[in-house]
């Protein structure tokens, strides 16, 4: 049963990105010529979202589906990593114009060329696993 909750959620996030336009190229490449203000709108209202959800979690003590509290862990102070990180990720982005929540949308719409952008993510997550280890944390 909650698979199926999930794959609705999943159906109606998939839904609310296509009708947004978040998941067409030309608005990512739009966002990244500075030429529109619909994509950084869309992030805006997704990170005000999370942040009064966070909050409501905190602030009311919420559990999860089975009972336990949940707890949000401090980021650590390390800038390097977020840096390097956000670099590489916004770079890949641009270059390939859908981060990894819409490769999944834009392959049930028939994008069938976005199974190589899904190989290099799956790849790349692989790596990261591999040598976790040896990176500055």
């Amino acid at each position: 049963m909650k698979v199926l909750k999930f794959l609705l959620v999943g159906f109606i996030f998939g839904i609310v990105l296509t009708k947004s336009e978040a998941v067409s190229w030309y608005r990512i490449y739009e966002m990244f010529q500075f030429q529109s203000f619909h994509m950084y709108g869309i992030i805006t209202t997704a990170i005000i979202t999370g942040v009064i959800g966070i909050q409501i979690i905190k602030r009311k003590n919420i559990k999860d589906i089975d009972g336990q509290p949940i707890v949000i862990a401090d980021k650590e102070n390390s800038n390097s990593r977020y840096w390097i990180g956000g670099i590489i990720f916004g770079l890949g982005w641009a270059l390939v114009g859908a981060c990894p929540g819409p490769i999944y949308i834009l392959i049930g719409a028939g994008f069938w060329s976005i199974f190589i952008v899904l190989f290099g993510a799956l790849l790349g997550t692989y790596l990261y696993g591999v040598f976790k280890n040896k990176l500055p944390h």
